[in-house]
C-alpha cells in the first residue's frame, strides 16, 4: 500500500546521504540534506496519521458523529485495526520524542545566546585562559568566538587566520540552525540519523571551504585542522557547554560525532577543488535522486489521503 511507503524512503535517504554529502558543494549538500530530512520525517508522520485514522474512523462512536456508515468503512478500508493502534502509538511516541528534542534544542540556542551574551568585552573573539586547547563558535546576538590559550599556542599565526575563518563561517552561515532542523528530523524518523550524521559533516566541509576562500590557502586550511586534532587528541571535551556550540573538529560534544570525517575533511581540502559552475557542472544525478524521494514519499502520502477521503465520502452518501 502506498500509505506505508513514507515510512520506508527514509532508508534510500540514509543510504544516500553520504555519498551525496561528498559528491555536492558543500553548501548545497546541507541545503538539500536538511530539507530532504525534514520532509521524509514530516510525511512519514502524515503517513502514520492517515494509518491512525482509518482505524479511528471504524469505531461507531466515529461513524455517528462523522455521520458515515461504518460497514462501508470496514469493507473498503485495507488498514486493519491493529495496523492504525500500531501506528497510532508510533506517531505519538514520535510526536513526543519530536517535541522533545525541539524543546531541548530551543534551550540549547538560548543557553548559548546567554553565554555569548555574558563573556567579557565587546569583540567577537573571547580568548580564555585554559591550557586545554580548544575553539567554538557559540550563537548568539551577537555570536562569538570563544578560543583558549592552549589552542593559540598549538598553532601559528597562519592556522590561527584559517581556524577562526572556519568560527567566522559557522556563525555567519548560521550552521547551528542546520544542525537542529537535522537532528529534529532524525529524531521523529529513526532511520534519518545518517543523513542528521551528514549535515554534521556537510556544515564542516561548508566552513572549511568559506575558511580557505578567506585565507586564499586550502593547505593552509587542511594543516590547521590536523594540528587541532592532535592538539585535542587527548583532551577531554569541555563540560557544561551549550549543545549549539560549533568548533573546528566539529561537533565534538555530540554524540554523533567523532574523529572519522576530520581525515575526509583534510584530504577534500587537499585535493583539487571541484569546479561548481550552473548548469552544466551541477552534479544532476543526485539531485534527481533526491527529488524522486522526497517527490515519491509526498504523493504517496496524499495518495493514501485522498484514498481515505474518498471512503469517506463513499460512507457517508451510502
Amino acid at each position: 500500500m502506498a500509505v506505508y511507503l513514507p515510512l520506508l524512503f527514509p532508508v534510500a535517504a540514509a543510504v544516500g546521504a553520504r555519498p551525496l554529502a561528498e559528491r555536492l558543494e558543500p553548501r548545497l549538500a546541507t541545503w538539500l540534506l536538511t530539507g530532504s530530512a525534514l520532509a521524509l520525517a514530516v510525511l512519514s508522520w502524515a503517513a502514520l496519521g492517515v494509518l491512525a485514522v482509518a482505524g479511528v474512523v471504524r469505531l461507531p462512536l466515529a461513524a455517528l458523529v462523522g455521520g458515515w456508515s461504518v460497514g462501508t468503512v470496514r469493507a473498503g478500508d485495507p488498514v486493519s485495526t491493529a495496523e492504525a493502534v500500531v501506528a497510532g502509538l508510533v506517531l505519538a511516541v514520535a510526536v513526543v520524542a519530536g517535541v522533545g528534542m525541539l524543546w531541548r534544542r530551543v534551550r540549547a540556542l538560548a543557553a548559548a545566546a546567554l553565554e555569548a551574551a555574558c563573556l567579557p568585552g565587546p569583540d567577537r573573539l573571547v580568548v580564555i585562559d585554559n591550557p586545554a586547547p580548544d575553539a567554538y563558535a557559540l550563537p548568539g546576538i551577537p555570536g562569538r568566538i570563544v578560543v583558549s590559550t592552549g589552542m593559540l599556542d598549538a598553532l601559528d599565526d597562519a592556522d590561527r587566520e584559517a581556524m577562526l575563518a572556519h568560527e567566522r563561517a559557522h556563525l555567519a552561515c548560521h550552521h547551528y540552525a542546520f544542525v537542529a532542523v537535522a537532528q529534529l528530523a532524525a529524531t521523529c524518523h529513526p532511520l534519518l540519523r545518517p543523513v542528521a550524521a551528514a549535515v554534521a559533516y556537510t556544515i564542516e566541509r561548508w566552513a572549511d571551504e568559506r575558511a580557505a576562500a578567506a585565507c586564499g590557502n586550502r593547505r593552509q586550511v587542511a594543516r590547521a585542522i590536523g594540528k587541532a586534532a592532535l592538539a585535542t587528541a587527548h583532551t577531554p571535551s569541555r563540560k557544561g557547554l551549550p549543545g549549539a556550540v560549533l568548533g573546528l573538529l566539529g561537533r565534538r560534544r555530540s554524540p554523533l560525532a567523532t574523529a572519522g570525517p576530520v581525515p575526509r575533511r583534510v584530504a577534500a581540502l587537499l585535493a583539487e577543488p571541484r569546479a561548481y559552475s550552473l548548469p552544466l557542472s551541477l552534479p544532476l544525478l543526485p539531485l534527481a535522486a533526491a527529488a524522486v524521494v522526497v517527490g515519491s514519499s509526498a504523493l504517496c502520502a496524499f495518495a493514501a489521503a485522498h484514498d481515505l477521503h474518498l471512503l469517506l465520502k463513499l460512507a457517508g452518501a451510502g
